[in-house]
């Protein structure tokens, strides 16, 4: 029989008063082939520069953190193998899967962050003839979500990498919305992640965070 709880002893338990979802930070990267830049390179057989914008990706990096108002923890998948016998079926460890990585971006009046994942997703399929880097190191990259104490100190932080974007959302306009800000989602392709290793973080009363070990 379960023991009856007494909620002082939940109070104890719960010591550091519970991760809060709306305290997190993001980071993100942008493919090492671009220089610095969101204008790829195609084929020698177009043109260069049609369908490309070069934008400043220190720029964006800048207002990543301030304007991803919504993203996740990954899910952790191992796809079981059913093995029939005799009218029963086994269970046993498959291989792992990732799914794929949502943020949702407050859309500010410069379209930077939309023209930037607009720009990485033509740098792979162009809008005008479907060229595009074929390369998978010259249009993935890597980025972490980070969760954060009440105290500002990092609970657990999650590196994503080998991602590209592979759906952009629409933004819907209308008349009747008013007293609001546009906001887009853009789903990211995961290759894998890691968990980071996170070392103690003090606050100003000297209380440690959680030390969490990496996971590879």
């Amino acid at each position: 029989m379960a023991k009856f709880r007494h909620i002082t002893e939940f109070k104890s338990t719960l010591k550091g008063g519970g991760s809060r979802p709306n305290l997190f930070e993001v980071e993100l990267n942008f493919p090492n082939g671009t220089n610095q830049t969101l204008n790829f390179v195609d084929s020698t057989s177009t043109d260069p520069t049609a369908d490309t914008q070069t934008i400043s990706t220190t720029d964006i990096a800048n207002q990543v953190p301030f304007l991803v108002k919504a993203a996740n923890l990954p899910a952790s998948n191992i796809t079981p193998v059913e093995v029939p016998f005799r009218g029963r079926i086994l269970k046993v460890a498959g291989e792992r899967t990732f799914d794929t990585w949502t943020v949702t971006v407050l859309n500010d009046t410069d379209f930077k962050i939309r023209t930037a994942m607009e720009q990485w997703m033509n740098g792979i399929s162009r809008l005008s003839n479907g060229s595009g880097e074929t390369n998978p190191a010259s249009y993935t990259a890597n980025a972490d979500v980070t969760q954060l104490g009440r105290n500002g100190g990092t609970l657990r932080q999650y590196n994503f990498k080998g991602l590209f974007p592979t759906n952009i959302s629409e933004i819907a306009l209308s008349m009747d919305t008013t007293d609001t800000i546009e906001e887009f989602t853009v789903e990211f392709q995961v290759l894998y992640w890691e968990v980071a290793e996170i070392k103690g973080n003090e606050d100003k009363d000297g209380n440690t965070s959680v030390v969490a070990p990496g996971i590879q």
